[in-house]
């Protein structure tokens, strides 16, 4: 048996953390959950993840800033953002032109259909 695809999720708001990495994890993902890019930093130089799942919008350190480091740190780790404000998506698609988008609001069976095309033959993950 493969190893469980792991996500790294960065988002500040913390019910949308809670509610997302459940959703993942009952599709069969392994989810490590942090509250901010500052915090996502260190763990991409000394784990292994399949995918930075980021929000754009966060303290300290915004999204497109750890995807950038997570291209140089861990350049096999996939990326996708979320964000609810429009104006940050062109700028995200410039910055990190391989990265996903997926923007709020959005239903949980979108967020893992788009992690799981990501992952096609890799995943077994079943619907919500």
């Amino acid at each position: 048996m493969s190893d469980p695809i792991r996500i790294l999720l960065a988002e500040d708001e913390d019910a949308m953390r809670a509610y997302l990495a459940r959703a993942l994890e009952k599709s069969g993902y392994e989810v490590v959950a942090v509250d901010r890019g500052t915090a996502a930093l260190p763990l991409l130089k000394a784990e292994r993840f399949d995918l930075l799942l980021t929000d754009i919008v966060m303290p300290e350190m915004d999204g497109i800033e750890l995807a950038q480091h997570c291209g140089k740190v861990s350049p096999d780790t996939q990326v996708m953002f979320i964000t609810g404000f429009s104006g940050v998506t062109l700028r995200a698609g410039q910055a990190v032109p391989r990265a996903k988008l997926l923007s709020k609001p959005f239903h949980l069976r979108d967020l893992v259909l788009e992690v799981d095309r990501m992952f096609v033959g890799e995943s077994r993950s079943g619907l919500i």
